[in-house]
């Protein structure tokens, strides 16, 4: 047997034998998600539930957005969109768009821009209660601004349907050699007129609205429309080769490049392991380590559940609460500064950060 015939027998199931370092996507079996496994109400853009998956929605629906159990063998979790509010006639600005952007540094063995542009095969596993024609599209905004879309159709209700779609390599367009964003790789759920207008752009081409969600069906026009996806990859060729399993441990240091977080430590006012100085009354500078080094030096720090607080020795029970992170960097040597305000204490005094409660998090976001 061949081994492109191999693969292909292979390609939809589990096993990727020795097979690995091929895929280009991060979180592909929809393992990790560190900000939360379901966002209910959910409007407008962001990372809802696992990590690197981003929605970006223009008006096109509300949505619940869910790490799900409901997979295909071989895998035990997907990424669900559960329609809750409809939107049956989008207007033409309007788009719904399922994405994950890729670090250009990690494509410059695609060698775009050269005559020996490579070819790349996505493969995935979906399913939805909405059959029909939808669109993938890989856009490269980096440099040339270019993109290519093919259409895959799902054929039957709540059915998981794996499927592979080959892109030629672009001759023209280059990927500059940076962490910004050398692809994003799209899946179409919806789009008014100003994105269907045209004729799809089955080639690479300079980006037109109007050829890029050609055909598209409109997952947001009817309430409790679903759509599922789990088993996603990206690698050079145009063949498919199995799914690349990583372990649990692999995928999270992968997603902890663009986005990790400290705590919750399951009592109140406990050390961070982030510690400094009091320079002023109200301003101190603290450092700590990260996991592993972040994309960018200044992440978006953020403490959602509510303000931390500093302590330092001799100071008053229960400390000083933090109103502002001023500063941040640091973060791609995997160590980090924070420079932040609180309320007054005694300056020329060393610190350390401490939580407000026990559920509290701080939390880095490094996301294309």
């Amino acid at each position: 047997m061949s081994r492109a015939r191999e693969f292909a027998d292979l390609a939809g199931s589990a096993d990727a034998g020795g097979l690995t370092g091929r895929n280009l996507i991060i979180n592909g079996a929809m393992q990790v998600a560190a900000r939360g496994t379901s966002t209910s109400g959910a409007t407008g853009s962001g990372y809802f539930s696992t990590d690197r998956w981003q929605i970006a929605n223009s008006s096109l629906g509300t949505w619940t957005v869910s790490k799900s159990t409901t997979a295909p063998d071989g895998f035990s979790n997907s990424f669900k969109m559960d329609c809750t509010t409809a939107d049956a006639s989008p207007a033409a600005g309007d788009f719904l768009i399922f994405r994950q952007h890729v670090e250009a540094q990690n494509l410059q063995h695609l060698k775009f821009g050269t005559s020996s542009a490579q070819s790349l095969t996505l493969s995935f596993w979906v399913r939805s209660n909405k059959t029909g024609t939808y669109i993938a599209e890989l856009l490269q905004p980096d440099a040339s601004n270019r993109h290519i879309n093919k259409a895959y159709t799902i054929s039957s209700t709540d059915t998981w349907e794996y499927k592979t779609i080959t892109f030629a390599g672009d001759t023209s367009g280059v990927i500059n050699n940076d962490n910004g964003t050398g692809f994003q790789v799209n899946w179409w759920l919806g789009a008014g007129s100003n994105f269907t207008g045209g004729t799809l752009q089955t080639s690479w081409g300079a980006v037109t609205s109007a050829n890029r969600a050609v055909g598209n069906v409109n997952l947001a026009d009817t309430i409790s429309n679903d759509w599922y996806i789990t088993g996603v990859q990206l690698e050079v060729g145009d063949t498919a080769t199995p799914f690349e399993h990583r372990s649990f441990g692999e995928e999270l240091a992968l997603c902890q490049r663009y986005y990790q977080k400290m705590g919750p430590f399951g009592t109140s006012d406990y050390p961070f392991g982030i510690s400094g100085y009091v320079y002023t009354a109200t301003q101190s500078a603290l450092g700590g380590t990260l996991n592993i080094p972040m994309r960018i030096d200044s992440p978006t720090v953020s403490m959602p559940e509510g303000n931390m607080r500093i302590r330092h020795s001799g100071g008053t029970t229960p400390g000083y609460d933090i109103s502002a992170i001023n500063s941040v960097s640091g973060a791609l040597s995997g160590s980090v500064r924070l420079d932040v305000t609180h309320t007054s204490t005694t300056a020329n005094t060393v610190c350390v950060m401490t939580n407000v409660s026990s559920s509290y998090t701080l939390r880095f976001d490094a996301e294309l």
